[in-house]
């Protein structure tokens, strides 16, 4: 438990200080932490009005409502940093959830080999095959549920596979080596063998598809809703664009601004997501250090 304690410490000094040689990175980590307490105090701080009044729909930027009002004359601001949590929730246990499985399966079949490699990455194959979108968009549509968990396990079913043959190459390469030959010998079990010889050198490369898969989670899930396969529940970023397009925003100016307000948000988050991913690359990889 001290080794691990240490470790993280270690771990979270070397950010720090490549975040301070990169602006751009720090912007980014900035910025997805300012996301993550919106998502967590969010729904505390702007509370959603109950009544609506059409009467004060679409009212352009005021001191009262920064960002004007929707189309029942909610306040599009408010509604905006409410939307943020299920959004960020959906996307991080999304990214969990495929990492989890991807490197799992990947880990126990580059360990392995043989026969249990040859099934598991047959099966992974075929995941690799399916139009994944496609696939969502289906099981999306039949389960009709905005339940977090499921709609993260949704969007889960394909994206694992990918980072389950990355893994397992590296797997290969890694249960050759002396380490992992000398732990062998000990005798160790499978679970201590993958959680603690091979897991924390595939550690850096898992770290940053999380981060990505995060993004592709968030992405996906917009889309679900804009379609219209998620019963609305509530709001978020999804709804938000979806309750603009059935207002006609795109041939109309007096909704573009509750149509933007949250393509704007994404596309931010995504960008701030791209840019820490850069001091994790400079912490994992020293040549890719900026001097």
């Amino acid at each position: 438990m001290r080794d691990l304690v240490s470790r993280l410490g270690a771990f979270w000094k070397d950010l720090w200080r490549l975040s301070k040689n990169d602006k751009g990175a720090m912007v980014g980590g900035a910025v997805v932490a300012l996301y993550c307490v919106v998502a967590v105090i969010g729904p505390y701080v702007a509370h959603l009005s109950r009544v609506t009044n059409p009467a004060d729909a679409y009212l352009p930027p005021s001191l009262a409502h920064p960002l004007g009002t929707g189309p029942l004359g909610q306040d599009i601001l408010s509604e905006l940093v409410v939307g943020t949590r299920p959004i960020m929730e959906v996307g991080i246990l999304a990214a969990l959830m495929t990492v989890s499985v991807g490197v799992v399966i990947g880990l126990v079949s580059g360990y392995l080999g043989g026969f249990a490699d040859s099934v598991l990455m047959r099966v992974t194959d075929v995941f690799l095959t399916i139009p994944g979108l496609a696939l969502v968009i289906v099981i999306a549509s039949l389960v009709r549920t905005s339940s977090p968990v499921v709609l993260a396990a949704i969007l889960s079913v394909t994206a694992w596979a990918g980072l389950a043959r990355a893994v397992r190459s590296q797997a290969l390469s890694l249960r050759e080596s002396d380490f992992v030959e000398a732990a062998r010998q000990q005798g160790l079990p499978l679970r201590n063998m993958v959680g603690r010889q091979l897991l924390p050198n595939v550690g850096p490369y898992v770290a940053i598809h999380f981060l990505l898969d995060v993004t592709g989670a968030i992405y996906a899930e917009v889309g679900l809703f804009v379609l219209g396969v998620v019963p609305i529940s509530g709001t978020n970023w999804g709804i938000m664009i979806y309750l603009a397009m059935g207002q006609g925003a795109l041939f109309t100016t007096k909704s573009m601004l509750y149509l933007f307000s949250p393509m704007v948000a994404i596309v931010i988050l995504q960008v701030a997501f791209v840019f820490f991913t850069r001091v994790l690359d400079a912490l994992f990889n020293p040549r890719l250090r900026v001097q």
